[in-house]
């Protein structure tokens, strides 16, 4: 059983091995294909020219067809170009002896020299699909009216040629396009009481709210999108992989290790005290009974066949309980990585993200600041959460399978706090103390 065991193992890594060496070439074939679809649809409907709204040898409906196509094979390139370059800090595939799909063999030079003509080649079209890096970067493609650029909060505004949400950087100092760093000398419910008058005499105020609404709609949009992708995918992630792929492997593995009950020793123990409470019922409910002696014997004999259909039940529970931790580490572990791919291929919506929250956050009232902070700070830092972190450490090191610690409990719970606090002083004192001194002085009070 060990040796089988053993061979599986090594099957397993020889086939994940040779999996992991043929990542890079495999993303950069994928990325290639995608581009190449992109270059047909260039050429056979678009003269080889750009793929564009502006075509006028295609109706709306089918233009918007090409549009999501190439926003579908330009989201695939990116994010095998990404595994591209992430595979090969790990793999050398220019030095590993690679076969092409004839399986004759390609020297080093050879395959380098394929590797690069096809970056190249995709770098070529995805060049002329990026926004100029001068002035904006694109998130998502927008209506665009036929009047001139304008600029909205947070700098930002419609590009008017790509009809594309943009950031746009501010060249006047007014709007650096970011909430954090509005600072001046008069405070900003004056500056914004000013802007305000001067936007209701604007004549194209009414083509300015329309602006803004579109932004912020397409704004809020995104982040909800990113805010579910980053809850629903992990999860996922973690339940999937823990019904189909690793909680097989793991029953597979550990029912065929016979000592394989306990995975420590507080396992051990609660088994043995569940065990112990139900030996000392029956002994308790044996001397109430008031049977007569010659039904003694078949009592006891009774008790002791109550005591091992005990004994392997509780087994047989605390065998799952150390499968199902082993099978909480390496789901979630998946589901960690599900997280960190959600969050780099998508870097735009995650400034997106952080431009939503700040405004969320910082739009509130004085009053819902204040409470806020006041409920995280009280929750988390404050008198009463040391019981609370107890609580949560102990439930992490059930999940998967460890041992709880008082010694690593104390120590983290007096360190961990109280770097929290620090962070929470050092944010009050730094931006908010900027953003809305109001907000500040109304935390003081009702803290005091």
């Amino acid at each position: 059983m060990r040796s089988s065991f053993l061979t599986s193992v090594s099957r397993y890594l020889r086939g994940a091995n040779q999996w992991l060496l043929q990542t890079p070439e495999r993303a950069l074939e994928q990325a290639y294909e995608a581009v190449l679809m992109i270059k047909a649809i260039e050429d056979q409907h678009f003269d080889g020219e750009k793929i564009s709204k502006k075509s006028t040898k295609h109706s709306e409906n089918v233009l918007i067809y090409f549009q999501s196509e190439l926003n579908k094979y330009l989201k695939f390139a990116e994010v095998r170009l990404t595994e591209f370059r992430a595979s090969r800090v790990i793999v050398d595939s220019t030095n590993s002896a690679l076969y092409n799909r004839r399986s004759s063999y390609i020297s080093t030079q050879e395959q380098a020299a394929i590797v690069l003509e096809k970056l190249a080649f995709i770098d070529q079209i995805l060049d002329r699909y990026k926004p100029p890096s001068t002035n904006s970067t694109a998130l998502v493609p927008l209506a665009q009216p036929n009047n001139t650029n304008l600029s909205i909060r947070g700098g930002n505004a419609i590009d008017q040629n790509t009809g594309n949400l943009v950031y746009k950087a501010s060249d006047d100092g007014d709007d650096d396009g970011s909430i954090l760093d509005k600072t001046g000398v008069l405070p900003r419910s004056i500056i914004g009481t000013l802007n305000r008058i001067k936007r209701d005499l604007d004549p194209n105020s009414e083509a300015q709210v329309v602006q803004t609404f579109r932004f912020s709609k397409a704004k809020t949009l995104i982040s909800i999108r990113l805010i579910l992708l980053l809850i629903i995918v992990p999860l996922l992630t973690q339940q999937i992989s823990k019904a189909f792929v690793v909680g097989p492997l793991v029953d597979r593995f550990w029912q065929s290790e016979p000592a394989g009950i306990f995975l420590n020793r507080d396992l051990e123990a609660e088994a043995l005290n569940e065990f112990n409470i139900f030996r000392q019922r029956l002994e308790f409910d044996r001397f109430l009974n008031i049977a007569q002696p010659q039904g003694r014997l078949q009592e006891r004999i009774s008790d002791d066949t109550l005591l091992q259909e005990k004994a392997e039940e509780i087994s047989e529970i605390y065998s799952r309980l150390s499968a199902r931790a082993i099978k909480n580490v390496f789901s979630d572990l998946l589901s960690a990585i599900a997280f960190a791919i959600v969050l780099l291929t998508n870097r735009r919506g995650l400034e997106t993200l952080k431009s939503f929250i700040d405004e969320t956050v910082y739009g509130l009232s004085d009053s819902a600041k204040a409470f806020i902070i006041i409920l995280f700070t009280d929750m988390f830092v404050g008198f009463h959460s040391p019981h609370g972190w107890e609580v949560l450490l102990e439930g992490v090191a059930k999940h998967f399978g460890l041992p709880p610690s008082r010694d690593f409990n104390f120590l983290f719970i007096a360190t961990f706090p109280v770097i929290l606090d620090t962070v929470f002083k050092y944010w009050i004192f730094r931006y908010l103390n900027r953003i809305s001194p109001s907000a500040v002085a109304t935390y003081k009070n009702m803290n005091e």
